[in-house]
């Protein structure tokens, strides 16, 4: 099979594109994009390019812009060409040079199928990028998902080129007569997958010459196999995780516990090292909390309760009305209106409802979240206790009580929303009005 057939072949057993629609082909100007786009070309699909220029490698950025541009033009294919500041990306966010350059050049991908609405776009690794793939995740232990390599569609993104070798795309070139430029990056062995190709790959063939054929259909079959991982994983996760909590009996009960909490708790940003350390302390004591870049896990008493960071955000102090309706939270309202009292008028007793003597009331009422040192009276007691003390007594674990809502008269607690009111604003014979707030 010539190389044109392998690759109508891929396109067509693993439904990458279709021929009706245009495809966006990233193209830098080296062999491996050039022979995608003449590929599409002769297969007769409607392509349009684009070009990212990183202003990295100063003439040669030029050389490449220029020959992307000139090869556009001659073949009348609409280009899309973007220079980037990469050196004050990569600053400004904190990231490595080459994190800079794929998130702008995904960014530059997106920004372009959703204005020109195209389907997807179309990028040129081949069989030997997917073999230095597998054999860096093996050495950073990535796990099954890693060892299952570059796949031939991931989201809007498809590569039609990763069954066929390097050789076979130079052949091709040469047979189309076309040219190609050559990063001379890709030939220092500074960075770690340039480091596979020049000093590991070369070595690996001379002992196994058919390496990268093995690899890659070792790691397709292994895709396979992640399917069927995945189905019994997402079985095991159901069976431990409630809402925001991951039920410590139900996992231990999990035939292989650490990589479960490994599935849920990689999707929150946490690292290997960060869930060995969680698993290592699920016997510990209580009150520990692990942080994430978008997430935090709180060790409680029968389970690991997570919750995302910006909710910490939402924490807030907000001025009630007199009367009315209004929202506290996206999820919480206060209905708060007045009444006259008679002695001896039923009450509500319901713990979302509560009812103030309005003469022991100070304007303006505040809902907030609790602060170090808050003290109440509970209803029914004499004696002050911390707030703290009170949620800890229900059994609430540290985010719930991080959440937990206020409503405060003056420096007084006058209740701890939905849980208890304070003594201090009891209704009495004496009461002649009445302030009442519903939770709804």
């Amino acid at each position: 099979m010539n190389f044109i057939e392998k690759i109508k072949s891929c396109i067509t057993r693993q439904e990458l594109l279709d021929r009706e629609k245009t495809v966006l082909v990233a193209l830098s100007g080296g062999a491996d994009s050039m022979a995608l786009a003449c590929v599409l070309l002769d297969l007769g699909y409607k392509i349009e390019v684009a070009h990212c220029n990183f202003c990295l490698r100063g003439e040669e950025s030029e050389r490449d812009e220029a020959f992307v541009t000139a090869f556009c033009h001659q073949k009348k294919i609409l280009l899309h060409l973007r220079r980037f500041s990469t050196h004050a990306f990569a600053h400004e966010h904190h990231v490595s040079i080459e994190m800079a350059a794929r998130t702008l050049r995904y960014d530059f991908f997106e920004e372009l199928l959703r204005e020109r609405n195209l389907d997807c776009v179309a990028v040129a690794h081949h069989r030997e990028d997917n073999t230095e793939t597998v054999l860096l995740n093996l050495l950073r232990g990535t796990g099954i998902r890693g060892l299952c390599g570059i796949q031939y569609k991931n989201g809007n993104v498809v590569r039609p080129l990763l069954d066929v070798s390097r050789q076979e795309i130079e052949d091709y070139l040469a047979e189309c007569h076309q040219d190609y430029v050559t990063d001379t990056t890709n030939l220092q062995d500074e960075v770690q997958r340039n480091k596979i190709r020049l000093n590991v790959m070369p070595r690996m063939r001379e002992i196994y010459p058919n390496a990268d054929e093995s690899i890659h259909q070792g790691a397709r079959r292994l895709s396979d196999a992640c399917r069927i991982y995945e189905f019994g994983v997402e079985m095991l996760v159901r069976k431990v995780v409630r809402g925001n909590q991951i039920l410590l009996e139900e996992l231990k009960q999990t035939p292989a516990p650490e990589t479960v909490l490994y599935e849920i708790l990689s999707k929150m940003q946490f690292n290997p090292a960060q869930i060995s350390d969680i698993y290592k302390q699920l016997g510990g004591d209580p009150g520990r909390v692990y942080e994430s870049a978008t997430h935090r896990v709180l060790r409680d008493r029968d389970a690991l309760v997570f919750e995302e960071k910006k909710m910490q955000e939402d924490r807030f102090e907000k001025v009630l009305p007199l009367e009315g309706l209004v929202s506290v939270t996206d999820d919480i309202r206060f209905l708060i209106s007045r009444s006259t009292y008679h002695s001896g008028d039923p009450l509500p007793r319901e713990k979302n409802m509560l009812c103030l003597d309005l003469e022991k009331v100070e304007f303006p009422l505040v809902v907030r979240t609790p602060k170090p040192g808050d003290r109440f009276m509970p209803f029914g007691m004499k004696g002050m206790k911390l707030v703290s003390d009170f949620l800890t007594d229900l059994k609430k674990n540290l985010f719930e009580k991080e959440r937990q809502l206020l409503v405060c008269s003056g420096d007084k607690i006058a209740w701890v929303v939905g849980e208890r009111p304070d003594e201090r604003f009891r209704v009495t014979d004496m009461t002649r009005h009445i302030l009442c707030i519903r939770k709804i």
